[in-house]
């Protein structure tokens, strides 16, 4: 069977605190090891961390250097730091893998070259569960975490092919929402997964 010529592209965003990293984490636990599912890095000018996304840590200069070259199919900025997605996705696609990205609401929406192929899932939270995990991360002081509080609320997601999966229960049905959008959903109508 010859490889689909444009695989689908899982756009999977969301507010700090939703839990985004968590259930992508466990989702990549959950798939099948013969799933033609990928799950991207991030390359991010930030330090590795002990706990907290797998990411590819670069300096400044570096991120700059790639980004120049056009080693990019993503980029944006975001808390002070540079985020980008690697152009290998495009290859990943054409050898007939779906991919699977986390990125930026706000990039997003500023994306005018996102193809049909392309699926948003938004993962999110109440807002007072968004509260709670920002101050149990201990990641930011407080007025960091109030300031990513007020970004939850400054982004809203308007495309018709969005998937929101509410992440306010146990990470294992957050997790299989999104399973279950990888394994099914190919076509474009409004779609609301209650984790």
């Amino acid at each position: 069977m010859a490889p689909l010529a444009n695989a689908p592209l899982f756009y999977v965003m969301g507010p700090s605190g939703a839990g985004k990293d968590s259930v992508l984490a466990r989702a990549r636990e959950l798939l099948a090891a013969d799933t033609s599912v990928i799950f991207a890095h991030r390359y991010i000018t930030r330090p590795p961390e002990a706990s907290g996304e797998n990411h590819v840590a670069l300096s400044g200069p570096e991120f700059a250097m790639r980004r120049t070259h056009g080693l990019f199919a993503f980029h944006w900025q975001a808390h002070g730091n540079h985020y980008g997605i690697g152009r290998e996705i495009h290859a990943w696609r054409k050898a007939g893998l779906t991919v699977v990205v986390s990125g930026s609401r706000e990039h997003f929406q500023s994306v005018a070259d996102v193809d049909p192929d392309t699926y948003p899932v938004l993962i999110t939270a109440p807002a007072d569960r968004l509260r709670e995990r920002l101050a149990a991360r201990g990641r930011e002081d407080e007025a960091a975490a109030a300031r990513r509080l007020e970004r939850s609320e400054a982004y809203d997601v308007h495309d018709p092919r969005l998937i929101t999966i509410v992440n306010d229960g146990p990470l294992d049905e957050a997790a299989a929402a999104l399973v279950r959008a990888l394994a099914t959903f190919r076509s474009a109508p409004v779609a609301r997964l209650r984790a």
